[in-house]
């Protein structure tokens, strides 16, 4: 079966073309012909399936049959849990609506808010994040009461995150009559009490919701806790890679550890919370045009990111559940490429590990890198994620925190004086007793 099956206009053909699409994927198979028919649909499917175009081709079709104008107003929503994310989806509409004329708008936080205004005002299509698209509502600069077709698009993530009170507020703003898409990796219960209340008659598509890509090897790597830093540099040095993505638990490690990488001669970046968006976007541009082959990250890329490149998927931190093993790994093969899931683990890691294997459905190997020495003298804890202790009383004051330092900060740490009056007597400096004086 190829795309020519789903009878798509010829625009949308040449941009299913550039974007080197050749055969459907099976949610794709499964997804588009329900979507064309006009029907609301539950998509269960990995990250990593081909579910953005199972979306986004349909959407396309029908904009163009109903002859939709090219700027404006809204006749497309999708939500998306993250900013890489929807930037992803946006990428897509506009790579294979390329030919179509019509305009897509991404919206989400962490960047100025009038040049989304002005693009939101103009396109047909809107992929957005939740928080930052309640803003545009708020105030009043954007409408959404000529949309058709709402997407939510990895649904138990944004569910995760917080977001269904913003979600609800959302769709209230919606017109009643509409076409739903809800896509979700897993089924928990929350979201199979979303879709209940938002599909109507759906079509149910389930593509491998749970097990990782079967072109995907696992590796398991048994390394003590304090020696991980040591290992990586060597495991990096053995591997063939073309790009790696390298997942810690914490975002100060995942900085730490990609600054010691460039310090050591790998071409690194890391990706976490704590960046703006333009930080965010140089380190995935740079890692998507392989400027950088080494990136390491946080979970917030487990999904979102899609670099053809990644070869390798290293768990520098074993995640805290199965299913966050598979979205880690669903960044690399593909769209039917090959890759590898690399994981180094503890004995800590062992009920994890016999999950994993659960999901996989098979036992993973667990090997030995010849080139370590693993004898070596061990270190209390990861020098990367070492920390200054808190002060007794700091409170929940976060480690490196962003907050900028007063002068009166400076002058306290320094014990020099502030040089503005107290208001109150200084004790025997004054000259008058402190207390009670015995005689």
């Amino acid at each position: 079966m190829n795309f020519d099956s789903f009878s798509f206009d010829r625009r949308l053909v040449t941009g299913i073309n550039s974007c080197g699409y050749t055969t459907p994927t099976p949610i794709q198979v499964r997804a588009i012909p329900e979507v064309l028919k006009g029907r609301d649909v539950m998509g269960l499917a990995q990250t990593g399936t081909g579910k953005t175009a199972a979306f986004a081709l349909p959407i396309l079709q029908r904009l163009l049959d109903n002859k939709a104008p090219n700027q404006g107003p809204v006749r497309a929503l999708v939500l998306a849990p993250t900013r890489e994310l929807a930037l992803q989806i946006h990428e897509n509409f506009i790579a294979l609506g390329k030919q179509s004329g019509i305009r897509s708008a991404a919206v989400f936080g962490g960047v100025g808010i009038n040049p989304q205004i002005k693009a939101a005002n103009k396109a047909t299509i809107i992929v957005a994040c939740p928080g930052r698209l309640i803003d545009l509502l708020n105030q009043g600069v954007l409408k959404l009461d000529k949309v058709d077709v709402l997407v939510l698009d990895e649904a138990d993530r944004m569910l995760d995150m917080g977001f269904m009170p913003d979600i609800k507020k959302i769709i209230a703003r919606l017109p009643v009559t509409r076409q739903n898409l809800l896509f979700s990796a897993t089924m928990p219960h929350d979201i199979r009490d979303l879709a209940g209340k938002i599909l109507v008659n759906p079509a149910t598509v389930q593509v491998s919701n749970t097990a990782p890509a079967v072109n995907v090897g696992h590796e398991f790597y048994p390394v003590h806790p304090g020696l991980k830093a040591a290992f990586l540099e060597t495991l990096l040095d053995v591997t063939r890679y073309e790009s790696v993505l390298i997942f810690t638990r914490t975002k100060h490690r995942a900085k730490n550890l990609a600054r010691k990488l460039s310090f050591r001669g790998h071409e690194a970046t890391f990706l976490q919370g704590n960046m703006s968006q333009n930080q965010r976007q140089r380190a995935l541009d740079g890692f998507k045009d392989g400027t950088f082959k080494v990136m390491v990250a946080t979970d917030i890329a487990a999904r979102g990111i899609d670099c053809d490149r990644i070869t390798h998927v290293i768990n520098f931190d074993v995640p805290d559940t199965a299913e966050t093993y598979t979205h880690r790994i669903g960044r690399t093969g593909r769209a039917g490429r090959s890759g590898m899931a690399l994981s180094l683990v503890t004995s800590d890691d062992e009920r994890l590990m016999r999950e994993i294997e659960k999901i996989v459905g098979k036992s993973i190997d667990r090997r030995k890198v010849a080139e370590f020495d693993y004898d070596q003298p061990c270190k209390s804890q990861p020098a990367l994620d070492r920390r200054r202790p808190a002060p007794a009383g700091a409170g929940k004051r976060s480690y490196g925190s962003d907050k900028k330092r007063t002068p009166a900060d400076s002058r306290r740490r320094s014990g020099k004086p502030s040089g503005k009056p107290s208001g109150k007597p200084a004790g025997r400096a004054s000259g008058k007793p402190t207390g009670r004086v015995k005689r």
